[in-house]
């Protein structure tokens, strides 16, 4: 009998994994820095990777013996100066974005996140999400970073609306663990941007800007089905 452990304990350090690996990460996405060929954990950079700015992977890591997945809570991250240089740029203080706002907004993306990528992963009888442990389970650790929304949906009185090219856009850092070993396969680092109306002006709201979300969320999750069905149509150990 297989033996399957909860990942919850796991979910309980995502954010702290996450966390700490901000600083790691904007290395990485830094324009005029080489890319380390190796990463701490000795993952290596991947070369060819057409689907993401920064792809590592273990050496000799395989992925077609996992028919399930695991997803731990999302951490999201704004970006470092976003609150301030929009607040700076707003007149009156209904239309600040205060602490709370900002929480309650990163908790409504990675609840987002989860949802879509479970959908997204389960789409055509492709992959149960689980909450245990077993060899046929692989993590997905995730955290939306570098988080930037143009205009963002406050929720008061203020009937303003603002007219955007882009609702704003984020980095995807995404770490694929091996469940029965709580070892790490692979770390993905992608920035995106909302580009759905090619540059044109459009009224902005909660609406578009879920809309803009949910985009994102599902490319990032239809990639990553793609590759897993890709990697388990080969025989083991290819």
């Amino acid at each position: 009998m297989t033996r399957r452990n909860s990942v919850r304990p796991l979910a309980w350090t995502a954010c702290v994994v996450a966390g700490l690996a901000l600083g790691y990460s904007q290395a990485l996405l830094a324009k005029d820095e080489p890319l380390p060929e190796v990463s701490p954990e000795g993952l290596q950079l991947k070369h060819d990777s057409r689907d993401a700015r920064v792809v590592y992977l273990k050496p000799g890591a395989t992925f077609n013996q996992y028919s399930r997945v695991a997803i731990l809570d999302c951490y999201v991250e704004f970006d470092k100066n976003w609150q301030r240089d929009y607040n700076s740029n707003t007149s009156g203080l209904q239309g600040r974005v205060s602490t709370a706002d900002m929480d309650r907004m990163k908790a409504a993306v990675g609840a987002e996140f989860k949802k879509v990528f479970t959908k997204e992963l389960q789409k055509g009888g492709g992959y149960e999400v689980v909450d245990t442990a077993a060899p046929d389970v692989l993590i997905l650790r995730p955290a939306i970073i570098n988080l930037v929304v143009t205009a963002p949906d406050l929720q008061t009185s203020n009937m303003t609306r603002s007219v955007v090219a882009s609702a704003g856009q984020m980095t995807l850092y995404l770490e694929l663990w091996d469940s029965a070993t709580s070892t790490i396969l692979a770390r993905i680092l992608d920035p995106q941007a909302d580009n759905r109306m090619g540059g044109m002006a459009q009224v902005s709201s909660r609406v578009t800007n879920a809309a803009a979300v949910d985009q994102i969320f599902r490319q990032w999750a239809e990639k990553l089905h793609k590759h897993l069905d890709a990697v388990r149509s080969k025989p083991a150990g290819s």
